[in-house]
């Protein structure tokens, strides 16, 4: 499957500035440890192949997924092969005791790339989809970079998201939060971050479920008004491989928009999907009639599909990567701006922050309203869209 033909584009982004820095990039490599955190999910296991076929010292891969984390090593086994450098996989989470243990263990790390993240805006439905959000996106990442700089890595970076830049979804507004934190430490370790849009086809998004529907035998819906920026998975893993060896402090990374990146229906992307597995998309009036077409259909090399106008709450009129405030540096890469001046944060809505999560997590009192309260006082000029209807009630 040719993903850069499904998303509308014919060549890759990085290729050029890879190119131009890939001796500096398997010099430093060659030279250091790595452990990177998620590394099971789309983005972790795109920057661990990254990583793994530079040879590096050594690369420790952790996640909590037992099953995706396997299928990693295998996918790397099956690729690159094997390195001369130590290779290990720990099941684990970052916010455990395990977690603390393995980074006070033998190995020192130079690099650690936190790519675990909750990042699906269908998970602001309810109080307690949100508190894990929060533990996830934001506690373990000032958790891990505390420990982090106890056993003195040398930089750590975290992944971000488009939707940081004046978000309307709590997901977005989240990784905004994690930004704060992220220059509030970096006064004591150096932190990169990289934004960046939609994965293609990445685990759990909308065109993984394209593929899942396939396999199934299923119809495919998606929404035919919202357009949104796509790079490939292996796009993702070298703008965070960037990001995490040429970043400086408290910079962030993303993709340039250009004739390369494109904004793309998730229906047009339907449609050529189908189309390149050699059926004739039949658009139906209703989910109820594309799920009673299935049997009809599918013999005939036709596949029922129900395109309809988003509705749900915190979907985004058009997708940004940086906001007026941010200073920009467009000049050191071909495909890359890089956000110089390190996110703005007060310390006391931080501490504030804080205090009022650690409330909540230890009465076990979640309050949606509350939550959403919290962050509209944390982040400037949020503005959340909430229109009451959640896309757990789509197909």
């Amino acid at each position: 499957m040719d993903i850069l033909k499904l998303i509308g584009r014919q060549k890759e982004l990085l290729t050029d500035d890879i190119r131009q820095q890939e001796s500096s990039i398997n010099e430093i490599v060659n030279s250091s440890s790595f452990l990177v955190i998620g590394a099971a999910g789309s983005i972790g296991q795109a920057v661990s192949k990254e990583i793994f076929k530079r040879n590096p010292k050594s690369l420790h891969v952790l996640d909590i997924s037992e099953n995706n984390l396997v299928e990693l090593v295998r996918q790397l086994r099956s690729t690159t092969g094997y390195i001369d450098g130590e290779f290990k996989s720990f099941v684990m989470d970052c916010g455990s005791e395990e977690y603390s243990a393995l980074m006070r263990g033998d190995v020192k790390y130079d690099y650690v790339l936190n790519l675990s993240a909750l990042k699906h805006v269908r998970s602001e439905k309810d109080p307690y989809s949100l508190m894990r959000m929060i533990r996830v996106n934001i506690l373990n990442t000032v958790r891990t970079i505390d420990i982090a700089k106890q056993t003195n890595v040398s930089k750590y970076f975290c992944v971000s998201t488009d939707k940081a830049a004046n978000p309307v979804n709590m997901m977005g507004a989240s990784k905004r939060i994690m930004e704060m934190f992220l220059a509030r430490e970096g006064g004591n370790i150096d932190i990169s971050t990289a934004r960046f849009a939609n994965v293609a086809f990445s685990d759990g998004s909308l065109l993984h479920g394209f593929k899942n529907r396939l396999m199934l035998r299923q119809p495919i819906s998606a929404p035919n008004d919202v357009k949104r920026y796509f790079v490939t998975p292996k796009e993702s893993g070298e703008l965070c491989l960037l990001s995490t060896l040429l970043g400086q402090n408290n910079e962030t990374f993303f993709p340039k928009l250009s004739e390369e990146l494109k904004l793309t229906k998730f229906s047009d992307i339907a449609v050529r999907f189908l189309e390149a597995n050699g059926y004739d998309p039949i658009q139906c009036e209703s989910e109820v009639e594309a799920r009673e077409k299935v049997e009809e259909l599918l013999p005939q090399n036709r596949w029922p599909v129900y395109f309809f106008k988003s509705d749900t709450t915190g979907e985004k009129d058009f997708e940004e990567f940086y906001t007026d405030e941010e200073k920009i540096d467009w000049d050191r890469f071909r495909a890359l701006g890089v956000i110089k001046n390190s996110h703005k944060f007060d310390p006391h809505l931080l501490a504030n922050f804080e205090n009022r999560v650690n409330d909540w997590i230890a009465s076990g009192d979640y309050d949606r309203p509350s939550i959403i309260e919290l962050f509209n006082t944390t982040v400037a000029n949020f503005n959340h869209s909430d229109t009451g209807k959640f896309l757990d009630n789509r197909m």
